[in-house]
């Protein structure tokens, strides 16, 4: 697919993905989520680290609300089941990390885009903002799911109720987010966190993934399997030898990822 609407790179195993509507302080449109759900598909195929972030001031200020936008035209329904819920599903069940570098504002459906990642990474001028009440509508994107399970259903309902902006430090501290940097050094943080991503045993990466999301349903005897299944395919891994040898020769391992 011809990407007009955002950016993709790959360069040593970080695929970077960049929505690219700078003017429109990349706001979602159709092409955008059809051309992002590509980017991630085809970045899970062929990269050791997915890292989702925004060109310009803002990450993603959400659904585009410019021409056509009106209750008359669009199906939410559909556009949630059949463009959203794609991209939602990519980062989740992607067998590599996603770390989401919000590199501004987030708001509405780019909010719970990037709270879905993996691991969050904020800089200090970016605010997480549930703007969905603003013109009648609730969260959406995934919000509901992941919002209750990072920051407990009263702050939840407060985020969505009364759609006021999340400091990047707020977040931090509600364990909404991993990490927050000083703007003039965010980027170089968060490459450093997808370098040393992108030098791991990415099949043990993608089996935490699979395990420690599903533990937000499974019970205990489900999560125990779970585990043993998962740890059974990671022992068989080429990258689980060289962890061990490393261990014993006191080096660093040097991890083949796929």
């Amino acid at each position: 697919m011809r990407y007009d609407t955002i950016l993709y790179d790959l360069d040593a195993g970080i695929a970077t993905i960049t929505l690219n509507r700078p003017e429109k302080m990349n706001a979602l449109t159709p092409q955008m989520r059809a051309e992002l759900t590509d980017a991630l598909k085809r970045a899970a195929g062929e990269a050791r680290v997915i890292v989702l972030t925004g060109a310009g001031q803002a990450f993603c200020s959400g659904q585009d609300l410019g021409e056509g936008m009106t209750a008359a035209a669009v199906d939410l329904e559909r556009v949630l089941r059949d463009e959203y819920a794609p991209i939602i599903r990519w980062i989740t069940e992607a067998p590599v990390p996603v770390i989401a570098a919000v590199n501004g504002p987030a708001a509405g459906a780019g909010a719970n885009i990037a709270l879905m990642a993996d691991i969050v990474i904020a800089t200090r001028s970016a605010y997480f903002l549930q703007a969905f009440g603003r013109i009648g509508l609730m969260p959406d994107a995934g919000g509901t799911y992941t919002l209750p399970r990072t920051v407990g259903l009263q702050r939840a309902m407060g985020a969505a109720l009364f759609a006021e902006k999340i400091e990047a430090d707020q977040a931090l501290d509600w364990g909404m987010i991993w990490e927050v940097y000083d703007d003039e050094v965010f980027e170089a943080g968060w490459r450093a966190r997808a370098e040393a991503l992108a030098h791991g045993p990415t099949q043990a990466y993608g089996a935490m993934k699979q395990a420690l999301r599903a533990s937000l349903d499974n019970d205990l005897d489900e999560q125990l399997n779970l585990e043993a299944r998962l740890q059974g395919t990671c022992g068989n891994t080429r990258d689980f030898k060289e962890g061990v040898l490393a261990f014993r020769e006191k080096r660093r391992a040097s991890f083949e990822g796929r």
